[in-house]
């Protein structure tokens, strides 16, 4: 496996564990709040984690050179700063 042997030494294991699981959980974290109701889609809250899942994730995957997902994530950054910046 080619990936595995490229990456493999770029991080220790434990923490590329916790980094990924982190952002996981960011956007976890917003979309249960959304879907519980406890925040709006237009809320600062929300969409600030939306932007923070955006970066994590497209941290991960440009390092990944995933570039159709690298793209996304800018999108969908885009998307929260503007909700951001209108609120």
């Amino acid at each position: 496996m080619q990936y595995s042997a490229q990456y493999s030494t770029d991080f220790a294991l434990p923490g590329l564990v916790l980094f990924w699981a982190g952002r996981r959980a960011r956007i976890v974290s917003a979309y249960f709040l959304v879907s519980t109701k406890r925040v709006t889609g237009i809320n600062k809250i929300y969409q600030a984690m939306n932007l923070l899942g955006a970066i994590g994730v497209g941290v991960n995957v440009f390092h990944q050179h995933a570039w159709p997902a690298f793209a996304l994530q800018i999108v969908w950054g885009i998307i929260a700063i503007v909700a951001l910046v209108k609120k």
